[in-house]
């Protein structure tokens, strides 16, 4: 392609043989763990909008209720947990202060950092979200559960 190299970065760690040599059930294995996932995600895409927001919008109020002790919820690191440019962190952060779900406030020991609340709409946004998340993980976690251990066992078997 025009002298252009293309690398692609395996996240996977397949079992222990060569990659070329996967098992049938090692895919099988995979693409239903792939599937339990993508039901639990397509449960969480239309909860979303069912409660009148994104799927991103959902994820970033997740965030910031549950940022890791120690760590403040900037634009910055948000947008490092979800995995999103910073300019896109910022346009979620926007159309979640219209919906008056989060409020910015200035750090007061130092003003050029810029902290991430939820508001009363936002937290109760954010449980109405969460209860129907755990509901739907008490009937999918064990597939989900299952689908997961059948990859690990899989990789953990020698070659």
């Amino acid at each position: 392609m025009n002298g252009v190299r293309f690398n692609i970065v395996i996240r996977y760690k397949l079992p222990p043989k060569a990659s070329s040599d996967v098992s049938l059930s090692s895919y099988r294995a995979l693409a239903e763990f792939r599937h339990q996932i993508r039901l639990f995600l397509h449960f969480s895409e239309e909860a979303a909008r069912q409660a009148g927001i994104e799927p991103q919008q959902h994820q970033l109020l997740l965030a910031i209720k549950g940022i890791p002790i120690g760590t403040q919820p900037t634009i910055g690191r948000i947008a490092e947990r979800l995995q999103l440019r910073h300019h896109s962190a910022v346009e979620l952060v926007n159309r979640l202060t219209e919906h008056d779900a989060i409020v910015r406030e200035t750090n007061p020991d130092d003003g050029r950092e810029v902290r991430l609340r939820l508001t009363r709409t936002g937290e109760r946004l954010l449980l109405k979200l969460s209860i129907a998340h755990h509901n739907e993980l008490e009937k999918a976690g064990p597939a989900l559960r299952d689908a997961l251990d059948a990859v690990l066992q899989l990789s953990r078997k020698k070659p």
